[in-house]
């Protein structure tokens, strides 16, 4: 099959996306697919006739991910057109060519349904959800207005618009977040007033609108759907501080365990719940819940991630090992549904 790996583009998880296309491509390689990776945003500038039957491995130069985010001006500047469209060069022409676009991006102008939108209007079939359910994931303040509707467990909080005042009276410590950010760009702890406002600073820098929710103390976990059924349950626990950009992607600075050290009971509670929220955002193909615990055992369903990282530590993939599942397999089985 003609496969073209779509990563990079210019959101805060570029490095992350670029990671994961890496590892995509070189999977399906493995299966015999003619593979290409293909920057969205830089595109290929050659001709690019006959671009499948090439033997060149464009994952080569790629780096692993670095603990800070990517300079994207940088990233801009590269563009010769100055950038007027997202799609680089030739990106849509290669993209209409193949039989399938595997979608590696992370982020904005990526897993916010806008390239879904666009690849369903030009016919071109491509892996993961569709436009609706990415664009309703991606923006946190619709997620938990759907959770509250199906009665989904979920940290209580606002939504708060830059510029806007806050509520009279917050409990701390809670958690502040950018409303669309992804890879814990832009979240923050904050336990007084002082650490709120800067928060709210932190979270603003990467979109105007912020979520306010309450801290859960306890243990966090992620649980990946594949065709509305859950793998097993992966606990994640930080060596120092929270799950922020540093410890999901710098190896050995988490511990990750799949299956989660749990009771039957409760490792199925929250399997059934990542499964109600693959339906309850009309989710398709596969997807990722992220989940607290509370020292009383009850779990909250922070979020839904449609495109879930598929770098070297990265959690579904992890968790698809855990039943027999090898990366090479996954990415085939992923690029099947």
């Amino acid at each position: 099959m003609k496969v073209v790996v779509l990563a990079g583009g210019i959101s805060t998880e570029r490095d992350v996306s670029l990671c994961s296309g890496s590892m995509i491509y070189r999977a399906l390689k493995a299966k015999g697919h003619q593979a290409v990776l293909l920057d969205v945003y830089l595109g290929y500038e050659d001709d690019p006739e006959g671009i499948f039957e090439r033997d060149v491995d464009w994952a080569a130069q790629i780096g692993a991910v670095s603990d800070k985010n990517p300079d994207i001006e940088t990233i801009k500047a590269l563009r010769k057109d100055g950038g007027r469209s997202f799609f680089g060069p030739n990106v849509l022409r290669i993209c209409q060519s193949a039989d399938k676009v595997f979608m590696a991006l992370h982020g904005a102008n990526g897993e916010d349904g806008k390239i879904q939108a666009c690849f369903e209007l030009l016919g071109i079939p491509y892996t993961g959800t569709d436009f609706v359910s990415s664009a309703m994931a991606m923006d946190k303040g619709i997620t938990k207005d759907i959770f509250a509707a199906h009665q989904i467990p979920t940290p209580q909080g606002f939504r708060i618009k830059k510029g806007e005042n806050s509520p009279a009276s917050i409990a701390y410590p809670v958690i502040v977040k950018a409303c669309c950010g992804g890879s814990s760009v832009g979240v923050s702890i904050a336990r007084d007033a002082s650490e709120y406002e800067r928060a709210l600073k932190e979270a603003f820098a990467y979109d105007n609108e912020a979520i306010v929710e309450q801290y859960i103390q306890g243990r966090e976990f992620s649980v990946g759907v594949i065709e509305g059924k859950a793998l097993p349950v992966i606990e994640i626990a930080p060596k120092q501080g929270f799950y922020d950009y540093r410890n999901k992607y710098q190896a050995g600075s988490t511990i990750e365990t799949c299956p989660a050290d749990l009771p039957v009971e409760s490792a199925k509670r929250m399997q059934e719940i990542a499964e109600r929220v693959f339906a309850a955002l009309r989710m398709k193909a596969y997807a990722r819940m992220d989940f607290m615990m509370d020292a009383e055992g009850n779990p909250y369903c922070l979020e839904a991630n449609t495109l879930p990282g598929m770098t070297p530590t990265s959690l579904l993939p992890q968790e698809a090992a855990a039943v027999g599942i090898d990366f090479n397999e996954l990415c085939e089985k992923l690029l099947a549904l």
